[in-house]
């Protein structure tokens, strides 16, 4: 017994002399005499090295980031850092941080559970204060994205909006609360400073006077002004200048002076240190509802965004317009303009207004039509896919609202397609031959020109709702809760009812897979006339099928089902090829192939992408990018240079890059 013991100490000391070097230098390659077989696959001891060393794993490449969200009759507040390099709003439950210049550079802030409603950066820009609809207030670095600095119930209800005093030490926060509408706290503790007293119903707004002596001005629903001497903020009087709902309020940057805005389309003027109203301009100047005002950096204009889809640009001494920009040239609920900045900090004197569609436009005086305009979503993104082409450098986005958006995956800018969208949900692109198929829980199926990104033509009236839509040899499928439809161009050439509901669906040559709601996989062989003839049923005991992909040569198919699990067929023979694709831990809503075919990625509701391998001896292990997007991943796809796309509730596109695949 002592002799074998020696012995096993002896070789346990052999095998740690001889691989020390590598172990406790991983930036060395190993020895090439001590460990022969890492060479005999690379022309390299560097290669070598790095085949050693180098690890599976998947980062997040770029955020697409979904516009601010809006709600129809309400302001969304839209802030500005102090240098004018970025703007701040909130989207689902997130909060996204954006280069203004680039807009595909930007961060989100993921520390909210309930759906945000604010986020305003502290005047030093160190800072970012968001509120949510639960009342909860965060303060966070918007450097260092991930990091809550202060956490705090403000009201038991939704915070409208969010003012800081000029020193970056105070909050004031507001909006529908049950038993108050609003606290002063400082930033850093959450200590009170004062009182929000005085309105009687709802607060939309709060504005706080920059200096000494330091004031804050609070606007509701019950018509009122609240003005307030601080710190500690305590109330000093109110003022009914407006007539109905008050739905903004801003100082200038001196102090000097107060604006509101309101339902009553009026613009009204107080001092910045009494509160005394001074004077109304603009009389019939807005159309409809002004919902925001924002002052420029000099205090000697500001700018209003209205519901009669106009922003205008005042001179505050005259009291008469500058500018109006017009949006839409009818009467349009998505071009009413619900929120605004004036940038601080820039020379080009930049305005960023918001339409309730969520757009983005850039403005500056003298110029009639906006710079730029940022598209995007603001609602669940439900359905993703590359182009036709199959180079991966666009992506086709359906969203919650009906918006179909492309994107360009290099420049990160999204184009809304023109024409009749859909008016409900979108369900699932199929591409082909330069068309992108929309099918839409609005039971229609519409074609998209890629080129043109524009819908073509009138829409196709489906049987029922659509569950997905699938596309190969020139005919298109559409799986609804009846049945199958197919279609040559907008020609219906066949319809199948089943004895199941159809679920899932995936078209691969003459091959046509179909999940079905008793936990199986359909296998037909479709003739040219689109009959479908079923030649396997494929059980999946586990779960129902709720994702189906064919490789792209056809040659396997993967089946998601609603317990997370993926399940792996060989085309032809239909035989199980891999079952070990089994992390997800709630049902898989989409999966995409490679070029290869070599490998798959998964989305799935419990908010995770997963990256898979096909070879046999490599199946159990898997690349994970966790916590993708809030409220669930949604669609995943591979675009160009190997990176995935995925995309989900968030109403965020993600571009993640995947390294080193086993």
């Amino acid at each position: 017994m002592v002799i074998f013991v020696w012995l096993l100490i002896i070789a346990w000391t052999h095998i740690l002399f001889t691989t020390r070097p590598f172990i406790l230098n991983r930036s060395a390659p190993p020895n090439k005499k001590r460990f022969p077989h890492v060479y005999k696959n690379f022309a390299s001891e560097a290669d070598a090295a790095a085949s050693v060393m180098a690890s599976p794993s998947i980062t997040l490449d770029r955020i697409l980031a979904a516009v601010p969200v809006t709600n129809r009759g309400q302001p969304t507040q839209i802030s500005a850092d102090s240098k004018g390099q970025r703007i701040a709003y909130p989207c689902g439950k997130s909060i996204f941080v954006r280069s203004i210049d680039n807009p595909s550079d930007a961060k989100e802030y993921t520390g909210h559970t309930a759906p945000t409603t604010v986020a305003r950066f502290a005047p030093n820009g160190f800072k970012v204060a968001s509120g949510d609809s639960s009342g909860m207030l965060k303060v966070w670095e918007p450097e260092s994205i991930e990091s809550t600095r202060g956490e705090y119930g403000i009201i038991s209800g939704r915070l409208n909006d969010i003012a800081w005093d000029g020193e970056s030490q105070r909050v004031i926060a507001v909006g529908d609360g049950r038993e108050q509408f609003g606290r002063c706290i400082t930033a850093d503790s959450g200590n009170s400073v004062g009182e929000i007293i005085g309105h009687s119903k709802s607060v939309n707004a709060v504005a706080m006077k920059p200096q000494r002596p330091f004031r804050a001005a609070t606007v509701g629903d019950d018509g009122n002004m609240v003005f307030y001497h601080g710190a500690p903020y305590k109330f000093n009087n109110k003022s009914a200048q407006h007539t109905g709902f008050v739905l903004g309020a801003a100082y200038s940057p001196d102090g000097s002076s107060l604006v509101t805005v309101g339902a009553d389309k009026r613009i009204q003027l107080y001092d910045g240190k009494t509160g005394e109203p001074t004077k109304e301009i603009g009389q019939g100047e807005h159309s409809g509802s002004i919902f925001a005002v924002s002052w420029s950096p000099d205090g000697k204009k500001f700018v209003t965004a209205s519901a009669d889809q106009t922003v205008k640009l005042w001179d505050v001494d005259a009291g008469s317009v500058v500018q109006t920009w017009k949006f839409g040239e009818d009467v349009s609920v998505g071009d009413q303009q619900v929120g605004v900045v004036f940038v601080p900090g820039r020379s080009d004197g930049l305005i960023i207004s918001l339409s309730l569609a969520g757009n983005l436009a850039y403005l500056t005086e003298g110029k009639p039509e906006p710079a730029r305009v940022v598209y995007g979503h603001g609602k669940s993104i439900t359905a993703l896919s590359t182009g036709s082409d199959g180079k991966g450098a666009d992506l086709w986005s359906g969203s919650f609202d009906g918006r179909v958006c492309h994107w360009d995956v290099n420049s990160g800018i999204a184009t809304v397609v023109d024409g009749q969208a859909h008016t409900n949900q979108v369900s699932q692109f199929a591409t082909a031959d330069g068309k992108v198929l929309s099918a839409g829980w609005d039971d229609t199926l519409r074609i998209v020109d890629e080129s043109a990104k524009t819908f073509l033509g009138t829409s196709i009236k489906l049987q029922a709702q659509p569950k997905g839509v699938s596309a190969a040899n020139g005919l298109v499928y559409v799986a609804t809760y009846s049945g199958v439809s197919v279609y040559s161009g907008e020609k219906l050439v066949s319809e199948q009812s089943f004895e199941f509901t159809p679920g899932a669906i995936a078209a691969s040559g003459s091959f046509v897979a179909i999940g079905a709601n008793e936990n199986s996989v359909r296998i037909y062989n479709a003739s040219s006339n689109g009959k479908l003839e079923e030649v396997k049923s494929l059980s999946n005991p586990t779960g129902t099928i709720s994702a189906l992909a064919f490789s792209k040569d056809g040659s396997h198919l993967a089946a998601g089902n609603s317990v997370g699990k993926i399940y792996v067929y060989s085309a032809g023979s239909w035989e199980l090829v891999a079952d070990r694709w089994s992390a997800h831990t709630a049902r898989v809503t989409s999966i995409a192939w490679d070029d290869t075919g070599a490998y798959a990625a998964s989305g799935s509701l419990d908010t995770n992408v997963f990256i898979w391998c096909l070879e046999k001896r490599n199946q159990g292990k898997r690349i994970k990018a966790a916590n993708a997007h809030k409220d669930g991943v949604n669609g995943v796809a591979w675009v160009e240079g190997g990176r995935v796309a995925s995309a989900g509730g968030d109403a965020n596109v993600k571009i993640w890059k995947v390294q080193n695949l086993p």
